[in-house]
């Protein structure tokens, strides 16, 4: 199934770039800064850390602060519904 086909019906039912923050986040490879999540899902960066503040209070994501850094990790209920959205996005 091409992915871009299934993208109209996926915004659907799912705000697209709160719902790849999380897939973005659970398929990482390395460390993930604000910053670096904006570019990759094409958002700006005040628009991807007011979603990342609510994925917080909502107990999606923590911060961990390195240094002058802050990194961001799922939590286990944020890898449970990023994996779940990730399902469901090829299911579609």
């Amino acid at each position: 199934m091409n992915k871009t086909n299934n993208k109209p019906i996926f915004d659907v039912f799912f705000r697209e770039k709160p719902a790849m923050m999380l897939v973005e986040l659970k398929n990482a490879n390395e460390n993930v800064y604000a910053s670096v999540l904006a570019k990759q899902i094409d958002c700006t960066y005040s628009h991807v850390v007011k979603i990342l503040q609510e994925m917080q209070k909502s107990d999606l994501i923590r911060f961990k602060k390195e240094g002058r850094l802050k990194l961001l990790e799922l939590t286990k209920r944020g890898h449970e519904i990023a994996s779940n959205i990730e399902s469901i996005r090829t299911m579609l």
